[in-house]
């Protein structure tokens, strides 16, 4: 009784970093869908909210290298101001993996169906536990 009660709590304590591990992956797989919910409502400011709200935010696009949240905001705000320019947001999730307790690594496509033409390209994002809460602190989409 003693050996199994042992071998339990050791098996328990090897797969706690896998049980915070799902919790993490949960909560950025649901970041990203709120950003899709958001988006395919036309608004923009709930979509930013998956992103590190600070002027070390990078994101890097066909135009180069924007930093700051404010700029990578407006930028979408210029470049997406119509329903027709926005269309349906589609992400397609092809990796989620956890670099360490503070950094997740993810991977994907996206596709915009519009009626001024659908477009589309990958992507990867660096999110940070930032103050307990997963950000995006960096996001290279082509």
């Amino acid at each position: 009784m003693r050996r199994t009660s042992l071998l339990f709590s050791l098996l328990l304590l090897l797969s706690a970093p896998s049980f915070a591990q799902s919790g993490d992956e949960s909560t950025i797989r649901q970041i990203l869908a709120d950003q899709i919910t958001a988006w395919n409502k036309g608004d923009l400011d709930n979509f930013m909210k998956g992103y590190w709200k600070s002027d070390s935010l990078t994101f890097i696009g066909q135009a180069g290298i924007t930093y700051g949240y404010t700029a990578a905001l407006n930028n979408y705000k210029k470049h997406y101001d119509t329903p027709d320019k926005m269309g349906e947001l589609i992400f397609t999730l092809l990796r989620l993996e956890r670099l360490s307790a503070e950094y997740y690594f993810v991977v994907g496509k996206w596709q915009l169906k519009r009626k001024a033409g659908d477009v589309g390209g990958v992507y990867t994002l660096l999110f940070r536990k930032i103050d307990g809460r997963w950000v995006i602190v960096s996001d290279h989409s082509s």
